[in-house]
């Protein structure tokens, strides 16, 4: 446990690490986030931040804004930190944590802040007659106390860039990193304290015991990112309080290459989504569907671009990541020695590393790398002669978090695009989607519940209240509704309710 000595009013300084705990009374201090965020009872840590909630003081714009200020500051400033912990954990290249973790968590935050007074404003709507002198509006309240259980294939993105929505809809949050990201874990346990307030935000950190118990306590909102399986555990968990829950699940997400297509330039956008973060990514594409004479022309384009990339030996180059765990390695591993396709290019892997080659296989529609999301360095090519029957492929299964298609032809593009269901859509390029605040982030049917960033995330931990601000006036018009009843009140009453009434006057 941390030992507290008090310092002055602004609360008590961690003899063990010197690191200061604002605003804390000792009886609600938990042990200290370096030795991994553990608390001796976590239903206390909810309740300091329910008390803080409920004493109004995330509700002010200003506060709002200082914490999301606090947070960018947090990343900017522990740049180099988490640059380490990233490639401790996953052998990120500096590239690939600075384009996905850093600056698009500083993307997210920047961009609540400058739209952050908007978002809070009022929405003012239409009225009728018997509602035109009143105040008829929507207003966004926060939820309450909410979680937030972030993955380790990005951890700090997946977990920080809800936060942000949290944070800008007046939340107070409680944040469970992935204990297998354990690096970037333990440093989002040791800088979170130090930049935001203690009163309203808490890291929790832990392996699956410590999920349960904290999924024991009542929450406001519940957003996890992970698998399926695990999904239906908190679902239950959170039925018991009826705590609504977004889910971020992915899928498996396929990729259609269908009419004219610039080959080369499909191969380089198609490898790049597929391998970068070693296919550790939600909403990398999982599968393509071609015809047999794309097929032909896309292996060669595949392996050119694999050695442009990764070079002759993937192994040595500094530019591709490992997988995050032995056991998500052997899993990958069982894959390759079960499929019955024909390995095109890769296939190699070192367990001593947890390494496994950039690897292209051709199957058929039923092999086992077509059963389940692969999560990994490996991309099936599925041969689908037409446009009908590939969409009659995808439509099939369960709907993806993500759905690809790369062609020259708008007509095809269109008709993908209409004939489908995902979470998130793309044409000609993979993963791209997601980095724009502006357009929502979530999966559809099994893919997830929900969605987030930007105004979507301030959306997703807010109550949208329908509120009516009522004068005294107008009293013979609702007098109508009193009884003694009568047909000729009823005819006037609806004349006056109705909306179109109000638009031609």
């Amino acid at each position: 446990m941390c030992v507290l000595q008090c310092t002055d009013s602004l609360g008590f300084i961690c003899q063990a690490c010197g690191v200061q705990h604002q605003h804390l009374q000792p009886a609600f201090h938990q042990t200290h986030p370096l030795q991994g965020g553990r608390m001796d009872n976590k239903s206390e840590i909810i309740n300091r931040l329910r008390r803080s909630f409920q004493s109004g003081i995330t509700i002010s714009e200003e506060f709002r804004r200082e914490q999301l200020s606090n947070l960018r500051s947090m990343i900017q400033e522990n740049e180099e930190k988490i640059l380490e912990a990233l490639n401790k954990d996953l052998c990120k290249p500096k590239f690939e944590a600075i384009l996905a973790e850093v600056d698009l968590v500083i993307n997210e935050l920047s961009y609540a802040i400058d739209n952050l007074q908007s978002w809070m404003q009022p929405e003012y709507v239409s009225k009728t007659l018997a509602t035109s002198f009143d105040d008829c509006f929507v207003r966004r309240e926060p939820l309450g106390v909410v979680l937030i259980i972030g993955t380790w294939n990005y951890p700090l993105l997946l977990l920080i860039t809800p936060m942000v929505g949290a944070i800008a809809a007046g939340n107070c949050v409680v944040i469970k990193p992935s204990e297998v990201s354990a690096a970037v874990d333990l440093l989002i346990a040791e800088l979170i304290p130090k930049y935001l307030s203690q009163d309203c935000y808490a890291v929790v950190s832990g392996g699956e015991d410590d999920s349960k118990a904290l999924l024991q306590n009542r929450f406001d909102h519940i957003l996890y990112t992970g698998s399926q399986d695990v999904a239906r555990s908190i679902l239950q968990a959170a039925s018991v309080h009826l705590t609504p829950v977004t889910l971020e699940l992915g899928g498996k997400c396929p990729c259609l290459i269908y009419g004219t297509v610039a080959i080369e330039i499909a191969a380089r956008r198609l490898v790049w989504a597929k391998f970068f973060n070693a296919g550790q990514s939600c909403v990398a594409p999982d599968y393509v569907l071609c015809s047999k004479e794309t097929r032909d022309a896309l292996f060669p384009a595949l392996c050119a671009t694999l050695k442009e990339f990764y070079g002759k030996d993937p192994q040595a180059s500094p530019d591709l990541c490992r997988i995050v765990s032995q056991r998500h390695w052997v899993r990958l591993t069982e894959l390759l020695k079960k499929t019955n396709g024909t390995i095109i290019v890769g296939g190699e892997s070192d367990p001593k590393e947890k390494y496994i080659a950039p690897t292209v296989v051709d199957v058929a529609e039923d092999d086992i790398l077509m059963k389940k999301e692969i999560f990994g360095p490996i991309l099936p090519i599925v041969t689908v002669e037409s446009l009908e029957k590939a969409i009659d492929f995808v439509n099939n299964k369960e709907k993806p978090l993500a759905l690809y298609v790369f062609s020259n032809e708008s007509s095809v593009v269109d008709t993908v695009m209409k004939k489908t269901s995902s979470g998130g859509f793309c044409s000609n390029d993979g993963m791209i989607h997601m980095t724009l605040p502006g357009l929502p982030f979530g999966g559809v049917g099994s893919s997830g519940w929900g969605s987030y960033h930007g105004r979507w995330g301030f959306e997703t931990f807010s109550h949208r209240r329908g509120c009516m601000l009522r004068g005294w006036g107008l009293e013979k018009l609702n007098g109508l509704r009193y009884p003694p009843y009568g047909d000729t009140r009823l005819s006037w009453l609806r004349w006056s309710a109705t909306t179109k009434m109000c638009l031609l006057m």
